[in-house]
């Protein structure tokens, strides 16, 4: 067994013939196609860690807007609950001020009333006090002469309660 180098070198040039032709026709498309592949997979994948980022950013604005939404829907209720007691303690001050004044009223028309009362009590004992200083007397008087003598009388201190023995308008009077 003998080696040729002849052939040696043709079958070398036959295999860098044959490297050259799918290098040329087979690895470069073979390699610009996987290029493109790991570009598009780069690409995608930084595009991923983009999309990431910004469903991150995405979630602390929300959560960030649902703080504030809180916030803000808690102020809302403090208000509301100020404003709902102010205006109960403001309903109380209006009812408390109603039931003064009706006890003011109350305590007025309770006055008048005694008042009237008093007057014509009053009115009923002179009319009593003339009847009965006329029959005693025996002496007729008119209506108008009876009321004139218990208006002095009160007038003059009779109808608050003192009285003294002999002394005063009816005393010694004989008509």
């Amino acid at each position: 067994m003998s080696i040729n180098f002849f052939w040696v070198i043709v079958a070398a040039l036959n295999f860098i013939l044959f490297l050259a032709l799918i290098w040329t026709f087979g690895f470069r498309p073979i390699a610009s196609i996987l290029s493109d592949r790991t570009r598009r997979l780069e690409q995608g994948l930084a595009d991923a860690e983009a999309a990431r980022k910004e469903r991150e950013a995405a979630l602390a604005d929300r959560e960030a807007a649902m703080a504030r939404a809180r916030g803000e829907a808690n102020a809302l209720i403090a208000a509301a609950q100020k404003a709902a007691q102010d205006l109960r303690e403001a309903d109380i001050a209006a009812t408390r001020a109603e039931l003064d004044q009706m006890r003011e009223r109350a305590a007025s028309d309770i006055a008048a009333e005694r008042d009237r009362a008093m007057a014509d009590l009053r009115a009923q004992v002179a009319d009593l006090a003339l009847a009965a200083a006329g029959h005693v007397v025996a002496e007729t008087m008119t209506d108008a002469r009876q009321r004139r003598l218990v208006e002095d009388f009160i007038r003059e201190g009779g109808g608050s309660g003192k009285q003294s023995s002999g002394s005063g308008p009816a005393a010694g009077r004989t008509n």
